[in-house]
């Protein structure tokens, strides 16, 4: 049986000033991902490209200053496209804004309502194959931006494209002799050129000199990308990049030009049913993406820290209400800024903070220079990010945990990649109820909590699944310092990997509170025989 990744000590200093040295570098990745993809979601959407980067700052700057997701990062999100599109042209764009203002009060009542406990619900297979899913998307869909094809924006997390072709036509499409026309050698050579920067600066001898600890990769690919762009025009014209394989934020003159970027919603239609009909979906298909990647960042924090659910609905609903109030697209903690935060080495949430700084920034200061940023040296940047979300040994790992875990894991990378995030997820969760009713047929059980004392004993049942994950979540998350813990498996037949996993992670918390930790008889997860059982007891 495999055992759980080893997880690091956690460290006391975890606090946002002693940490920037990592969160600095790591929001300025996060910052050159999320410009595009700001941009291309607000085209996806129909609204204006400073719609985007409105959702974008505040998704930055506000989010964090009320959540306590410390590796999340909010903005713009690809799965909200077509609900924003298709509100966008029933509404109209200043009535459709009203709609992601009272979207953000429903979400920021649904937060107040304890509401939170929703994501709870969904198993790690579940969540673990929508990681794998996007990192396959990700990776699939950089593949034509790395060679200078961008007819589809950045961000398109889709099956099918804008320009006809689903995720895996594209590919072979791009050798062809209409299409081939438009790639740009040069787009590909500084896509390669990108690309090789980033694994050499992870192959250890390089990360054992201080140069590369201190230089974030990402930024150098960027600089090499911009510089590369420059000087392959020079050499000859084919190898010139066009406008539109470059970024491309609108330039403004001045602030009083900035203002004139803004919209704001239209109070009139607050008698419009159609309004109501429409903040209540985003309300409920934001809240519900957003809970899904408070807990998929969350499963890949180094720190196994656990995000207030209820406090992060709260966050996205306030934040959403400043954002229609002021032109912007709807808000919720997006994966792919997440992944590629943690992946550059966030170690707390001001690297989230840091990138909506820098968009503001850029966007009011320095457009003229990120419109340099060639999209091939993003897209290199992507395509790792990608491959660390879905890489082979997660397949074997999940695998290994076996059927019951491994089966609603591929079908929610499969149903993913070939629909979409809200659908894939779907298909996932059905499969995974699935697999519960069939070992529920075989034995049931939950578990048991007594008190003694200075003493709390959880016994665990026959069987534990990923159903009491918010109950023992709970549980464990309300037991006072310095007090004493006992896990007892000893009667159970069945234990999820779910249960497995909290209790495993749950050691790094216990030792942070000063808790005396005993766990009897937990030899693993899955199904186990009760027969001769010898007395394990971990301390």
């Amino acid at each position: 049986m495999s055992k759980v990744n080893s997880i690091p000590q956690y460290d006391e200093e975890l606090g946002v000033l002693s940490n920037l040295r990592y969160d600095i570098p790591a929001g300025v990745v996060v910052f050159l991902v999320a410009v595009p993809l700001c941009l291309g979601i607000a085209l996806a959407s129909g609204a204006p490209l400073y719609a985007g980067l409105i959702s974008g700052i505040l998704g930055g700057i506000l989010v964090p200053l009320i959540s306590r997701s410390p590796l999340g990062v909010s903005g713009p999100a690809a799965g909200l496209a077509v609900i924003v599109l298709t509100g966008i042209q029933d509404l109209g764009f200043e009535a459709f804004l009203l709609a992601v203002v009272m979207a953000g009060i429903f979400q920021a009542a649904l937060g107040v309502a304890k509401a939170g406990v929703l994501g709870y619900f969904f198993p790690s297979s579940v969540i673990t194959g929508m990681l794998s899913g996007i990192g396959i998307i990700i990776f699939i869909k950089q593949i034509p931006h790395a060679v200078g094809y961008n007819k589809d924006y950045m961000g398109d997390l889709s099956f099918t494209q804008q320009d006809g072709f689903n995720s895996f036509s594209v590919l072979p499409n791009l050798f062809s002799s209409n299409i081939l026309n438009q790639l740009t050698p040069g787009a590909l050579i500084i896509a390669a050129v990108s690309l090789a920067i980033l694994i050499l600066w992870e192959l250890p001898l390089l990360k054992r000199q201080r140069i590369f600890q201190l230089v974030p990769a990402s930024l150098v690919a960027v600089a090499a990308g911009i510089l590369g762009g420059l000087i392959l025009g020079e050499i000859h014209p084919v190898l010139m990049l066009n406008e539109n394989q470059m970024v491309s934020i609108p330039v403004v003159q001045s602030g009083a030009d900035l203002l004139n970027q803004l919209s704001f919603p239209d109070f009139s239609q607050i008698g419009n049913l159609q309004v109501y009909v429409t903040a209540l979906t985003l309300a409920v298909v934001a809240s519900l993406e957003t809970l899904l990647c408070v807990e998929a960042a969350d499963k890949l924090d180094p720190y196994k820290r656990v995000s207030p659910t209820n406090r992060e609905l709260v966050a996205q609903g306030v934040a959403n209400s400043v954002s229609g109030l002021i032109g912007g697209l709807p808000i919720t903690q997006v994966i792919v800024r997440s992944s590629a935060n943690i992946q550059a080495g966030a170690k707390t949430k001001a690297a989230g903070f840091v990138h909506g700084v820098l968009l503001l920034i850029s966007v009011m200061f320095i457009p003229f220079l990120l419109n340099l940023i060639p999209l091939a040296s993003l897209a290199a940047i992507l395509l790792v990010v990608g491959y660390k979300l879905a890489k082979p040994e997660l397949f074997v790992k999940m695998y290994q945990t076996g059927a019951y875990h491994f089966i609603p894991f591929i079908a929610t990378v499969l149903g993913l990649v070939f629909t979409n995030l809200l659908l894939g997820i779907a298909i996932g969760m059905m499969i995974s109820l699935f697999c519960v009713l069939l070992e529920n047929y075989k034995v049931a059980g939950y578990y048991h909590e007594e008190h003694d004392g200075n003493t709390t004993i959880i016994r665990l049942s026959e069987q534990v699944t990923f159903l009491n994950k918010a109950n023992i979540l709970q549980t464990l998350d309300q037991l006072p310092d310095h007090s004493k813990v006992i896990i007892d498996a000893s009667d159970s037949r069945y234990i999820d990997f779910d249960i497995y996993e909290i209790i495993q992670n749950y050691k790094v918390e216990a030792k942070r509170k000063s808790i005396e930790l005993e766990i009897i008889n937990l030899k693993g997860y899955g199904t186990m025989g009760l027969d001769n059982k010898e007395v394990l007891v971990e301390r």
